[in-house]
């Protein structure tokens, strides 16, 4: 199991001001940084990679669908073939990130909502999309992991059983998917069970408290998910998502009014900290 720091605490564009921060995090203990990648830029993401590994750090990514025009589950076939083309982009940043999982709601653009669940038409063209992807991070040595989001953000996939009869679907081995402990909150009926119901098809995690603020501070089950995550065999990344105020562009977008943690520093520390006692207290 390695534990990892989502750069979203302070950036959603990591460039070399905030490059201070993968030598603090590890100094606390992490094993890596996940990097928000909103954009294609291989060079920059390739200069970013760089300074990762000169801490000697491993890496992730996180993504989202920007838009309509690159919407994997769009009836128009070009917005199919620009979502392809954007995945395969993000994929190339990834490769030059040495990032090893891709992660995120990466089937549709956040915020669309159509008034019904998804349709069977939509779950196909998603899965071609996706599988074409997938082949293409095979090639770069990248697994994919697409994260189930609550209802008020998406409508296409809100449970971690939605997400794993998609990968099933998909049915590619460097497609799985990832489990994010705010939104199980809020969509599971039992967000620790949830968990062995997708087998080996987990393959990343998101640490994140019930309020996007501190893990270890709130009303996440940490043992039983710990637990659980340990009795499935899952053995890879833990890493923590977390938000706060400090860029007013970021908070409007995760819709954070409030001071929800004391700041960065007790994120890290006490997220770290509630992680690695909780996994080892799980043996």
């Amino acid at each position: 199991m390695k534990i990892g720091m989502n750069m979203l605490l302070w950036t959603p564009y990591v460039t070399p001001e905030y490059f201070p921060h993968f030598a603090q995090v590890r100094e606390i203990g992490f094993d890596g940084v996940e990097i928000p990648v909103f954009g294609v830029d291989v060079e920059h993401y390739r200069q970013v990679g760089q300074a990762i590994a000169d801490e000697q750090l491993g890496c992730t990514v996180v993504s989202i669908i920007p838009d309509e025009a690159h919407n994997p589950i769009s009836p128009e076939a070009a917005h199919r073939q620009g979502a392809l083309d954007y995945l395969r982009g993000i994929i190339d940043c990834c490769q030059a990130l040495a990032a090893e999982v891709l992660c995120g709601p990466l089937y549709q653009p956040l915020g669309q909502f159509t008034g019904t669940g998804p349709t069977e038409s939509e779950k196909a063209r998603a899965a071609e999309v996706l599988r074409a992807a997938a082949e293409h991070a095979a090639q770069a040595n990248v697994v994919v992991a697409i994260e189930p989001l609550n209802r008020f953000e998406c409508y296409f996939l809100n449970t971690l059983a939605d997400a794993a009869s998609l990968a099933r679907r998909v049915n590619h081995p460097n497609l799985g998917v990832m489990y994010d402990t705010f939104h199980g909150n809020i969509e599971e009926k039992d967000p620790v069970g949830c968990i062995a119901e997708a087998g080996d098809l987990l393959r990343h995690v998101h640490i994140s408290a019930n309020d996007r603020g501190t893990p270890g501070k709130g009303s996440i089950p940490w043992a039983g998910i710990f637990r659980a995550l340990r009795r499935s065999g899952y053995d890879g990344w833990m890493t923590i998502e977390a938000f706060g105020r400090t860029m007013p562009d970021l908070a409007a977008t995760t819709k954070i009014w409030r001071d929800i943690s004391a700041g960065p520093e007790e994120v890290c520390e006490v997220g770290y900290r509630t992680i690695r006692h909780g996994w080892d207290s799980a043996a």
